[in-house]
């Protein structure tokens, strides 16, 4: 159909002349509410980005001072976490002069590593953040 009798067609009809695919050969329209239309648009893609979010990425603090039992709790907290197909950070965190040892800190990270018992993959290697009062130390990691 041509253009000029589509478009009398949509102001007849007092609604609009959307183009729908215009890589098809010819272009493909339609005369609909073009309000609607964006409407239905944006909900079709919050539903994407909902299904996108599913893998969430959980966070585990632990402290340089974390008692064993402390750790093996947190350990069954990481493993239902990635049994839900979850990304885990673990952050080990210093205050004040514990930043003196952060060489526990590391041996402490590891020791959490330790007890989950589940396959894991390290998906962010642990790396120092923050300055001054509080430096963690973070690492991600996810089902295999």
């Amino acid at each position: 159909m041509p253009l000029e009798k589509a478009l009398d067609l949509a102001r007849q009809a007092k609604l609009d002349l959307v183009e729908i695919s215009p890589t098809a050969n010819p272009p493909v329209t339609q005369i609909i509410d073009f309000d609607k239309f964006r409407y239905q648009q944006r909900k079709k893609l919050k539903k994407q980005q909902q299904a996108q979010k599913k893998a969430e990425l959980k966070h585990i603090k632990v402290s340089a001072r974390t008692a064993l039992n402390d750790l093996k709790t947190k350990a069954e907290l990481a493993k239902k976490f990635l049994a839900k197909n979850h990304k885990v950070e673990i952050s080990v965190y210093l205050k004040g002069r514990e930043q003196k040892y952060q060489q526990l800190a590391k041996e402490k990270l590891e020791q959490f590593l330790e007890l989950i018992d589940m396959p894991y993959k390290t998906i962010m290697p642990s790396k120092k953040v923050g300055k001054g009062y509080r430096v963690e130390y973070r690492t991600q990691i996810a089902k295999e």
